[in-house]
């Protein structure tokens, strides 16, 4: 027996959001939001991007959840403003992509920054005395320069890192790597300029990322409802919701995310 509400879910699209950089809080949202997509057995997906990029594991679980849920729901991203560097990497793992004629995209690479505070702490008469059990353990430490060692290990990861990126892009885009590898330099470009490179499929709004795919799972454009899979607010957040309270948690996210990351390879656009 078929449940009324399945039947319904079946006729409607499922819509998840990407915004921001992405994180391990990204990671862990949006990964619980494609389960609930699976086990509602919606037949399509429309993932709205709107992300600079962010960490490597984290943009790499995510892309493998979205190949995985592709092998039975059709998947079309949308790209907002800006979906750069991780932001790529994930669309990768959808059917198809839609992106605005202005859309701010690319960045195709990898970073990894430290902080050098060694003249500083000079100057006010602090220094470190550090045990450790390698030569390298304690690489882009913030006290001292890099040594010539140290930089060839950080640029041997950055480049198989580069190396896996390139390779996705490839795939996901039918291209050759070579190809890729003439675009895949860290430059962003414009989503009309994007489509020319064969990075995205079409240029329109996120309306026509969704009238596509409601074509693609043969439901009705004008009638089709969507549904945005997001996480319930308690009771105490949707009563103190404010423009303010949403932008002193993006000022703290942007501050934790600069934190933890430090010293991490990263996909992400830095402008």
């Amino acid at each position: 027996m078929v449940w009324p509400f399945k039947r319904k879910r079946r006729k409607q699209l499922a819509r998840i959001e990407v915004t921001g950089a992405i994180a391990s809080g990204t990671r862990k949202r949006v990964l619980k939001a494609l389960e609930t997509v699976k086990e509602r057995k919606y037949p399509g997906l429309l993932l709205r991007i709107d992300s600079p990029g962010g960490t490597v594991g984290d943009s790499q679980e995510i892309y493998d959840a979205l190949c995985e849920l592709g092998k039975t729901v059709k998947i079309v991203a949308s790209f907002g403003n800006i979906s750069a560097s991780g932001g790529i990497y994930i669309a990768m793992g959808a059917h198809h992509i839609v992106a605005n004629p202005g859309t701010i995209t690319g960045s195709i690479g990898v970073i990894i920054r430290g902080n050098n505070l060694e003249k500083l702490l000079d100057k006010v008469g602090v220094s470190f005395k550090v045990i450790k059990s390698g030569p390298y353990k304690d690489i882009l430490s913030f006290d001292r320069e890099l040594t010539d060692e140290e930089r060839n290990i950080l640029q041997s990861l950055i480049d198989d890192s580069y190396g896996q990126f390139v390779g996705t892009v490839a795939t996901g885009r039918n291209l050759s790597e070579d190809t890729v590898r003439t675009f895949a330099d860290g430059r962003i470009f414009t989503g009309a300029q994007a489509k020319e490179m064969g990075v995205v499929d079409r240029l329109g709004s996120e309306a026509e990322a969704k009238k596509w795919l409601a074509e693609l799972t043969e439901l009705d454009p004008e009638k089709v409802e969507v549904t945005t899979i997001e996480e319930k607010k308690s009771l105490l957040n949707r009563i103190t919701d404010s423009r303010f309270n949403s932008r002193l948690s993006n000022s703290l996210d942007t501050v934790g995310f600069e934190l933890e990351t430090n010293g991490v390879p990263l996909w992400m656009y830095r402008p």
